[in-house]
């Protein structure tokens, strides 16, 4: 896109926020030199677990105190020295890390763990709940919702994701809330999280109308050679967009994996989609299969493990950021795990697929299936 379609961009925005009358930032480097008088910057994290304003940096060092990790190294300096940095999570317990009144858009999350995540990112569960709903919008296990497959590290150079060395896990998804934002951790392991540490950026700022809440929903299973289609998304109702995609692929079978079609059916589709792709490396924005891994704004693709002691894994995601697919009614989104014979016919595949699809949406949304347990997320451990 040339600088000067950006411009045209950028303008566009401001001038529908202007014309509109909302105090509302869309992000980006665009709409920077638009101030906000009515506007109000705010992080919660361990060391301002309210995010309230002037209530930072608050704790005071007591070794005796295991909430206070860091109180030795900080007892010199007292006050206001990196007393709270991280939290601990006991075993098969929830924590609640955000819990702020509305009106305003959460614009950054920034989360790390253990250097590792074997044994912590999937049995780590993020859910998001929206002004007081009783039901999640976003439920995902920690490492597959920042686009971490099998708990391995691939970077992420994204726009909406950003994975760094060693662990650190960032997201830049914007999701405004009208009354009320909570957003829960929990660790389903039998084992404590000895270090959880995040900052989540919001500001308090009014919402549009038109504005659609933030949703998430992870999904694992099995293909089936005899209907060998993942279901990634289904039961959504309402007016909405969708927005991403993300694929944790275990390969079962030698041989390429990825003729599989990605289909969109949108409101009211039944046995066709509307939107129907051509591969699964096309739909990722690859073009014959994976040779290479890539990490771009909008698509990404990694082969995260290739050992011989174990079946080859992938790490694959797609933003629909300039191309949101836009659903008045009910959405359903489904892939096919398919390979080749040596006769040159397709084969059926029996993989293992993990997903996170990513949408907007007036709410309510519908309830979603059942999480499964920790023994659940994973073909066998």
């Amino acid at each position: 896109m040339s600088f000067k379609s950006w411009i045209s961009i950028g303008i566009g925005v401001m001038l529908a926020s202007a014309a509109s009358g909302q105090p509302w930032s869309r992000g980006g480097l665009e709409s920077l030199p638009q101030l906000n008088p009515k506007a109000e910057t705010r992080m919660v994290s361990p060391e301002n677990p309210t995010g309230e304003k002037g209530k930072g940096a608050m704790a005071i060092p007591n070794p005796a105190d295991p909430d206070l990790a860091f109180s030795d190294a900080a007892m010199d300096l007292g006050q206001g020295w990196k007393v709270r940095p991280f939290i601990k999570v006991g075993a098969r317990s929830t924590v609640t890390i955000m819990d702020a009144a509305g009106p305003g858009v959460i614009q950054h999350i920034w989360m790390a763990t253990a250097p590792d995540w074997k044994g912590n990112g999937r049995a780590g569960v993020l859910r998001f709940y929206w002004d007081g709903e009783e039901t999640p919008s976003v439920e995902a296990p920690l490492t597959d919702f920042f686009a971490i497959g099998h708990e391995i590290y691939a970077p992420v150079n994204s726009l909406a994701v950003v994975v760094n060395p060693k662990s650190a896990m960032n997201c830049y998804w914007r999701m405004p809330f009208r009354k009320h934002a909570r957003i829960t951790f929990t660790n389903d392991s039998d084992k404590p999280v000895g270090l959880l540490t995040y900052q989540i950026d919001f500001q308090k700022v009014d919402v549009p109308e038109d504005a659609g809440y933030f949703h998430a929903q992870w999904r694992r299973a099995t293909t089936d050679r005899n209907h060998p289609e993942y279901v990634i998304l289904d039961g959504v109702k309402g007016e909405g967009q969708y927005v991403g995609t993300f694929l944790a692929w275990m390969q079962l079978s030698d041989g390429w994996f990825g003729e599989g079609e990605v289909k969109f059916f949108l409101d009211g589709d039944t046995k066709f989609p509307t939107l129907a792709g051509t591969g699964t490396e096309d739909y990722f924005g690859a073009s014959y299969g994976f040779p290479n891994s890539f990490s771009t704004a909008y698509v990404g693709a990694a082969q995260v493990y290739a050992g011989k002691d174990g079946p080859p894994k992938w790490s694959l995601y797609r933003w629909h950021i300039m191309d949101p697919i836009v659903f008045h009614q009910d959405l359903r989104l489904t892939i096919q795990a398919l390979g080749w014979l040596p006769n040159n016919r397709y084969q059926p595949l029996a993989d293992d697929i993990a997903s996170v699809a990513f949408w907007y949406q007036r709410e309510p949304h519908a309830r979603y299936p059942d999480f499964p347990p920790l023994s659940k997320r994973w073909l066998s451990r």
